[in-house]
């Protein structure tokens, strides 16, 4: 057995990365982030614009939890990721997810798709106070009502399924009924 250094890194490069994703599913974390009132009802819900595999979508912020790193870490790690630096995530008092979004790599096999691998998504509300600024592959952000955001025109929008996720989320805090 390989012996680990001190501090894992959790980088893996992009063909160890397509080996593992071949290989067994991988842990992520899906975020919807809000903007909430001062009741803690939500007034806002952040969707990002991305170009990925030839198209531009709307997309929630998401991405892998990395070796020897804490869901907390991951959420926080992602939403900077997508987000930029000042977001100021407040991070949920549990790990406990809303729900867990299992990607397949085959369309039809579950309502989530995701053609690079099958992936296991722990999915998350977590409210933004500070400004955003979209970053990384995010070509913008659009701050919907959580009627917009639930409706059938964004989610003709998004791919792989997202859209039940934001709609979940919605209904999770009592947005939808």
């Amino acid at each position: 057995m390989a012996e680990l250094p001190d501090e894992p890194t959790g980088w893996m490069s992009d063909r160890e990365l397509q080996h593992v994703r071949g290989q067994l599913p991988v842990v992520y974390v899906n975020v919807i982030p809000v903007r909430i009132s001062p009741m803690g009802k939500v007034t806002n819900v952040g969707l990002l614009l991305r170009a990925y595999d030839g198209a531009i979508s709307r997309a929630i912020v998401a991405g892998r939890v990395l070796y020897h790193e804490s869901i907390r870490d991951a959420i926080v790690r992602n939403i900077e990721k997508d987000l930029g630096i000042g977001a100021l995530p407040q991070v949920p008092l549990s790990p406990t997810p809303f729900a867990v979004a299992e990607y397949f790599p085959s369309k039809g096999a579950g309502p989530f798709h995701d053609s690079r691998q099958h992936a296991v998504a722990l999915a998350y509300v977590v409210p933004v106070q500070g400004p955003c600024e979209p970053s990384q592959d995010a070509l913008d952000l659009t701050w919907l009502s959580p009627e917009e955001a639930a409706s059938d025109d964004v989610a003709a929008e998004m791919a792989g399924g997202q859209h039940h996720l934001v709609r979940q989320a919605l209904a999770h805090c009592g947005v939808l009924l």
